[in-house]
């Protein structure tokens, strides 16, 4: 022994070079995954709108109605009905073709189908023939973008309390494999395959029919409050019924899955190893 007290040692600071590094890894897999998901809304567009048109069969009814209104014009028009009948062919031809250049018929399936995803991105989907917006507009992208925002509100928080909920039910039943509750959920698990409005109408005759305590529908009581507070709780109870028929209709399915996935980790070496050393089941569930 020489005397010497040995000195705990500290792990130096990462530099900045090494930061700079993470955040360049972080921003790349970041861009990459915006990538992704744009590729991946632009392809399912454009499968929707080649399903939607069937291949080009919508297109071929819109010729047959061009065909159809240039018909009819041709025979309303009494100054036409004297002339050959090699004019009035030549008439009627030019007439389909106009209406055809019109709507773009005149073009290669292919490019109009790029056309039709350009307009189904930017929302130019043309006008609504019942649909109206709240400033009386018929354009389908002022109606779309109108009830946007009311349409992320609702989902956004449905699937805020679905996951929270969820994550919370299943790590409870995952230290409780084969208890009764655990078996319920399992048992009720099919009940997800319901759509959320089907749970809605039973809410709303509940809640709002036979308990007047929660309004039929709407979102925001009329006329609305001014003040901000009343106006965002008024929200908020306009919120409840459609929240909880979103989250009934999935919620225990998202238990099973997360309570399986769970279970299925809970096994891997790393959290054997982690109990090995002595970590308590809260903290290992935590991280």
């Amino acid at each position: 022994m020489n005397g010497e007290v040995p000195t705990a040692t500290t792990e130096a600071p990462p530099s900045r070079a090494a930061m700079r590094a993470t955040l360049g890894r972080v921003g790349m897999y970041t861009l990459r995954r915006v990538f992704v998901l744009l590729g991946t809304v632009v392809i399912g567009t454009y499968l929707a709108v080649l399903i939607a048109n069937w291949g080009g069969e919508v297109d071929k009814m819109r010729e047959a109605q061009c065909k159809e209104k240039a018909g009819m014009s041709i025979q309303a028009d009494p100054t036409l009905q004297f002339l050959p009948p090699e004019e009035r062919r030549r008439r009627y031809e030019q007439e389909v073709g106009r209406c055809k250049q019109l709507q773009g018929l005149d073009r290669p399936f292919f490019e109009r189908s790029l056309e039709y995803l350009m307009d189904a991105l930017t929302l130019s989907l043309g006008r609504a023939i019942q649909l109206t917006s709240d400033s009386g507009s018929r354009e389908v992208r002022n109606i779309i973008l109108e009830r946007l925002p009311a349409t992320l509100l609702l989902f956004g928080t449905a699937d805020l309390v679905l996951f929270f909920t969820a994550i919370a039910i299943a790590l409870f039943l995952s230290r409780r494999y084969g208890s009764i509750l655990d078996r319920m959920i399992v048992a009720l698990a099919p009940t997800s395959t319901a759509p959320g409005w089907f749970y809605g109408i039973f809410l709303i005759l509940i809640f709002a029919g036979l308990l007047p305590i929660l309004p039929f529908g709407g979102m925001v009581d009329i006329p609305p409050p001014t003040a901000t507070v009343a106006y965002a709780v008024s929200v908020l109870h306009h919120l409840i019924l459609p929240v909880a028929a979103v989250v009934i209709g999935s919620i225990c399915l998202s238990i099973y899955s997360w309570r399986t996935f769970f279970l299925i980790y809970s096994s891997e070496e790393y959290v054997e190893m982690a109990r090995a050393k002595g970590l308590r089941s809260g903290m290992i569930q935590r991280r």
